[in-house]
């Protein structure tokens, strides 16, 4: 049997402010990506999904981004490699306070929003994320888009790396994503989504956006929480996975 990891971004709230159904979607993930704070999150907050993730045999994972709250991460930004560093660590380090706490540890290490697409080609601040991990535990996986600058600097650093795959995400021809901003970036066909997880895990390919096939090969699938419906449509990528021959397991 193939086997595939599920993970998805949970913790993203703040204060009385939430956003991702943190329990439900712990059912069926394999994964967490715990947003650290930065782009969202409190200190309450990551100790709740962490004591959640541990309870169920989740794989607790640092969700680290640019400090943007207001922007929920995803607005592009220049900052020193050097604070970007300190920054990833100073985020891995909180994350690991509260999974401790609960009877886990950190796992591994995944970008989010304008960081994570920013270090697919920046090579400088991919480079400082590597920094930033080798800092906090020099053990950690980094969760990534596959063939990113930052595989590259954290297989040089000697990180393992884990290519990751986005069923409700739009795909370039050369394997990139579609930038959120440009119509048609996201997915919301629940049948599509599910077919296309299907295939990336089974086949390792998928549709891009242009109608060319591109090859998709990860280990790890994204399903994304903060979508309308999303606890419904990981169910059904579940389901459909471990019916087409895929054995879901973490891969931490």
């Amino acid at each position: 049997m193939v086997p595939i990891d599920l993970n998805a971004d949970l913790g993203e709230g703040f204060g009385r402010w939430t956003l991702t159904d943190d329990e439900r979607l712990l059912s069926v993930v394999t994964s967490a990506n715990v947003a650290c704070g930065f782009h969202a999150g409190d200190a309450a907050t990551m100790r709740r999904v962490c004591e959640l993730a541990a309870a169920r045999g989740v794989r607790i994972g640092a969700q680290v981004s640019y400090r943007d709250l207001a922007g929920f991460g995803r607005r592009a930004m220049d900052v020193p490699a050097a604070e970007l560093a300190a920054e990833v660590a100073y985020q891995i380090g909180a994350l690991e306070v509260f999974a401790r706490a609960a009877g886990s540890r950190v796992s591994y290490v995944k970008p989010h929003g304008a960081l994570y697409n920013r270090v697919v080609r920046d090579a400088e601040q991919a480079a400082a994320v590597v920094e930033g991990v080798l800092l906090a535990d020099r053990t950690l996986p980094v969760l990534g888009l596959p063939g990113s600058r930052l595989h590259e600097a954290a297989a040089a650093a000697g990180l393992p790396v884990v290519a990751e795959a986005f069923g409700d995400r739009a795909y370039r021809a050369d394997g990139s994503l579609l930038p959120r901003g440009q119509e048609g970036a996201v997915v919301t066909d629940p049948d599509e989504v599910v077919e296309r997880a299907v295939s990336m895990a089974r086949f390792g390919v998928v549709t891009a956006h242009c109608g060319s096939s591109v090859e998709v090969r990860a280990r790890s699938l994204c399903l994304h929480g903060d979508t309308p419906g999303a606890v419904g449509l990981a169910r059904r990528v579940r389901e459909r996975l471990e019916a087409s021959g895929v054995r879901v397991e973490a891969f931490a």
